[in-house]
């Protein structure tokens, strides 16, 4: 998931992964009410160069894992916290892509996440007008 504008009132689901692989970049995060990345049934979560901007309110934290049996891995690497943004990593280092080397895409630096995502959103399509 990349290049996302996530703003303001979303209560959760965010960004969520079960199971596999997630790899979240280049995302702005503002104003979520519960959590803005989550996982659960053991999770690799790489959050690369995301900009996260807590809420006015007791949600500073990016993070939501649900998992009793199993291993949760969330990384984070290059993301830029604002606003008391905390993020509860619980291994260091990069998750390995679960994808091939012709899938690969540039991650932008987390200071260049407002100008990626500023018109980013809802296409405006009719059947009149080309996207």
């Amino acid at each position: 998931m990349g290049f996302v504008p996530i703003r303001n009132r979303l209560e959760k689901l965010e960004s969520f992964s079960l199971y596999g692989y997630a790899h979240v970049a280049n995302n702005l995060y503002q104003g979520w009410t519960q959590y803005a990345i989550g996982g659960s049934q053991s999770p690799r979560i790489n959050s690369e160069s995301n900009f996260f901007s807590a809420p006015n309110s007791e949600h500073k934290e990016v993070t939501w894992k649900q998992n009793k049996n199993g291993q949760k891995f969330l990384y984070s690497v290059g993301d830029l916290f604002k606003n008391g943004t905390s993020f509860s990593r619980t291994v260091t280092g990069r998750a390995r892509p679960n994808y091939s080397p012709e899938q690969a895409f540039q991650v932008q630096p987390a200071s260049k996440v407002r100008s990626l995502t500023n018109s980013a959103g809802v296409l405006q399509c009719s059947k009149r007008s080309r996207c």
